[in-house]
């Protein structure tokens, strides 16, 4: 579990294609001594888990299907990426609850200066939107934000200078590619609901299904 907050960036240095998923190298800053092998790292938003470790660079072995769901089989040697240790019980909540499991892949459609901020707005997909609400919280390539502006397939968020300058978001230009994670809570709260909902249309279903059946069970009697 991870907070959004992220702790450095890191720059690909190697990437080695396998017969199903990758196998990334990375040089970072976040001292070496401190990270150990099977270790949880969030690479622009994905949970990686450290496979091995080799002076001042790590490697991740990614999945098939976190090439699919994101956007780190487009890394190329040399990109850099958001990285942020998993969180310690002690640590403070600075950002929110972010899980490392990214939903799907949206884009960067504008970007507009406002004072010494700056306005991103991001496209996508029509099925991600339900988890997105006003003043609530979205991880973009890991980065914790605050969401406004919520449409049918896109979304704001204002970025402060530090933020900018400590994170890819520097980098990014309208048409670029990020991984997008809703806010865990509402997908819960909708799979809740969702089986709540279910559970109480299921009798009154039955029911009328049993008085089908036994109407239809008369007439053969009749006919017979």
């Amino acid at each position: 579990m991870f907070s959004g907050i992220i702790e450095t960036t890191g720059t690909i240095t190697k990437i080695d294609t396998l017969a199903e998923g990758a196998r990334l190298r990375l040089r970072t800053s976040i001292p070496i001594q401190e990270i150990s092998l099977g270790e949880s790292i969030c690479t622009n938003g994905a949970c990686l888990t450290v496979t091995a470790i080799e002076a001042d660079q790590l490697d991740f072995d990614v999945s098939a299907e976190s090439l699919r769901r994101t956007t780190l089989g487009e890394l190329q040697v040399g990109a850099s990426v958001n990285l942020e240790r998993s969180l310690r019980l002690e640590d403070r909540l600075s950002g929110h609850l972010v899980w490392g499991h990214v939903d799907g892949i949206g884009h960067v459609t504008a970007i507009r200066p406002e004072g010494d901020s700056f306005l991103y707005t991001f496209a996508i997909p029509a099925e991600l939107s339900r988890y997105l609400v006003e003043k609530g919280s979205v991880a973009v390539d890991g980065i914790s934000l605050t969401v406004f502006d919520c449409q049918a397939t896109a979304f704001t968020c204002a970025i402060i200078p530090h933020t900018h300058a400590v994170t890819t978001l520097h980098q990014r230009q309208p048409g670029d590619r990020v991984n997008i994670e809703g806010d865990m809570q509402g997908k819960y709260i909708e799979k809740f609901v969702q089986d709540v909902v279910e559970g109480m249309l299921a009798s009154p279903l039955q029911a009328l299904r049993d008085e089908v059946a036994a109407l239809r069970k008369q007439i053969e009697q009749k006919d017979g």
